[in-house]
């Protein structure tokens, strides 16, 4: 189940590999070979793998290319090949970054609060992947309180873009994530109990609730799909977003 390493250094970028899993490989050749011949110089590991001496000195002498950094920090974190509990919640926070944050050129994932989504709902999105979270403009007037992860923030956005988030602008997301439809239906329920939270609009004369997208029909009939799964209620898609019933939005934990 995704993440996995491969996936994850993928969202490298690198000078001389044209794939990132690639020296992911080449650095695991060498660390082996080292082990097997401990006696045996740069020259002697890089002629033996075919591979340039200067880029086997540095992986002898403790370097580490950062994919395989990378992949250390979210293995020691549980966030690759997750187990069941940790694939819903990385799908948990998934659901957050898609519906009301982003992921910054950095990698750093962060959410913004809301009407039904308040700062304890978005720490404990964070806390069950394994992670405190700070806050930014918290006490500002004219902008929104963000959440981000206040360790390994790069690591877990990375997982998260290795999932299919997108990095940057969302509005090019052309569907739902494939690991979304991959996970159980009480999984893929959280994620539309979420999504609806933080995106449905708030209409004080009424209990339905509409979602709003700037994003292709492809993914709107994606999200359409998903949130008409989880309710009997009706659920419609017009041409710039969907349309939720009272009955289906009370079936999604909003009053």
């Amino acid at each position: 189940m995704e993440p996995t390493a491969r996936a994850l250094a993928r969202t490298y970028s690198d000078r001389v590999y044209p794939d990132p899993w690639a020296k992911v490989e080449d650095y695991r050749r060498v660390r082996a070979y080292a082990a097997e011949h401990p006696t045996a110089g740069r020259t002697a590991v890089g002629n033996a793998l075919e591979l340039p001496p200067s880029r086997v000195r540095g992986w002898l002498d403790g370097g580490r290319p950062d994919p395989v950094r990378g992949i250390e920090v979210a293995s020691a974190n549980g966030w690759l090949d997750p187990d069941c509990e940790m694939a819903g919640a990385l799908v948990g926070l998934l659901a957050h970054v898609l519906a009301g944050g982003s992921i910054n050129d950095m990698f750093v994932p962060a959410i913004s609060t809301g009407r039904r989504i308040d700062r304890e709902a978005i720490e404990a999105a964070f806390a069950a992947v394994g992670v405190d979270s700070q806050s930014r403009h918290a006490d500002s007037d004219g902008r929104t309180t963000e959440l981000y992860p206040a360790a390994d923030a790069s690591v877990l956005g990375r997982c998260l873009v290795a999932m299919g988030a997108p990095q940057g602008v969302k509005t090019d997301l052309d569907a739902v994530p494939a690991i979304v439809w991959e996970s159980p239906e009480p999984i893929r329920r959280r994620f539309a109990e979420c999504y609806v939270a933080h995106r449905g609009i708030h209409f004080e004369t009424k209990a339905t609730t509409r979602i709003q997208e700037e994003r292709p029909a492809s993914y709107l009939t994606d999200l359409h799909e998903l949130i008409d799964e989880c309710v009997t209620g009706t659920v419609s898609r017009g041409p710039r977003g969907l349309t939720i019933s009272a009955d289906a939005a009370r079936e999604l934990g909003l009053s």
